[in-house]
């Protein structure tokens, strides 16, 4: 068996979608597009070279996760292993589409601003008046587990940053 992993960058096109398997698993599926873009030196604009369109299939942990956070539009970055599907459609022509079984997913923060949630695995172990974060949080509060919401994102001055030259 082959494992061609890969990592792309891209924009969730389809809502992703959770499904409950006979066996009990979970899975979320969503279909990704990544831009391929060049700049052409002559003119100085960019111009598009072409679309890889894939089909993300999410299993396990991180099914919450994106069900959680994903929705058409998003600037994502997906990793896994990728695989060609071969099927025949209803009208008998038949097709290939390219599919990954993602480890890894989340927000391209080059192209946006996320708050990040942290799934925490433990009960509460600090009582005193400076609380841990994973004690400042009631247990059963996003998903029927432990989370605690921290920005991502620094508060923004609004002077200048100053620019190494």
């Amino acid at each position: 068996m082959y494992e061609a992993n890969a990592t792309v960058i891209g924009t969730v096109v389809t809502h992703p979608i959770k499904r409950d398997l006979t066996n009990g698993d979970q899975v979320v599926t969503f279909r990704m597009a990544s831009n391929s873009r060049r700049l052409d030196h002559t003119t100085g604009e960019w111009v598009d070279n072409g679309t890889l369109y894939l089909t993300v299939s999410c299993w396990r942990r991180l099914v919450a996760g994106v069900d959680a956070s994903l929705r058409r539009g998003d600037p994502i970055i997906a990793h896994g292993q990728l695989r060609s599907h071969e099927y025949r459609s209803k009208d008998g022509v038949e097709r290939r589409d390219l599919e990954m079984r993602a480890v890894a997913v989340g927000p391209d923060l080059s192209r946006c601003a996320a708050q990040v949630t942290r799934w925490s695995d433990s009960a509460p172990r600090n009582t005193t008046a400076h609380q841990s974060a994973e004690s400042r949080v009631s247990a059963g509060d996003v998903l029927g587990e432990n989370v605690e919401a921290v920005s991502s994102v620094p508060p923004r001055s609004s002077e200048p940053e100053p620019v190494d030259a």
